[in-house]
């Protein structure tokens, strides 16, 4: 991938606020014509800068208003134990989002659950069950700042 200039920038910062935005609206909005604009946005799809485009969901409005973020530690960091937690991680619905970390914990994830009980349901019956856990650190969102 060639080094990205201020107008990729521009295009992947205005397409990070809006997936939907038309090339029309992108090209006004960074100054070049549309085709010129749908050509780098191919380019940056090819070259792996852009992965997709997704939906922002108001997870409240889905009946799932707690939001916890989670620190989980493994009883091994081998291949084979990373592997198949990412595996189990995947098919639990309620975790929407998920980081390998450096430091202290193995893993952060974000959980939603449409209350505390919920919560506790599934880190009873998923979390908890999940390849490798020695230990879950929880923490409730109370306001989402960023992003």
């Amino acid at each position: 991938m060639d080094g990205l200039d201020r107008m990729d920038l521009a295009i992947v910062e205005a397409l990070r606020r809006d997936g939907r935005i038309t090339a029309t609206e992108l090209g006004a909005r960074v100054g070049l014509s549309p085709s010129a604009c749908s050509r780098r946005v191919r380019r940056l799809e090819e070259e792996g800068v852009l992965l997709g485009y997704g939906a922002a969901v108001n997870e409240a409005a889905l009946g799932r208003g707690l939001s916890a973020i989670l620190f989980i530690s493994l009883q091994s960091q081998t291949e084979e134990h990373l592997s198949a937690f990412e595996r189990a991680v995947r098919q639990c619905p309620n975790v929407v989002e998920g980081y390998l970390l450096s430091g202290q914990f193995d893993y952060a994830l974000r959980v939603v659950a449409r209350d505390v009980a919920d919560y506790e349901r599934i880190h009873k019956e998923q979390l908890s069950r999940l390849p490798g856990v020695s230990r879950i650190q929880s923490n409730f969102v109370l306001r989402k700042v960023a992003g």
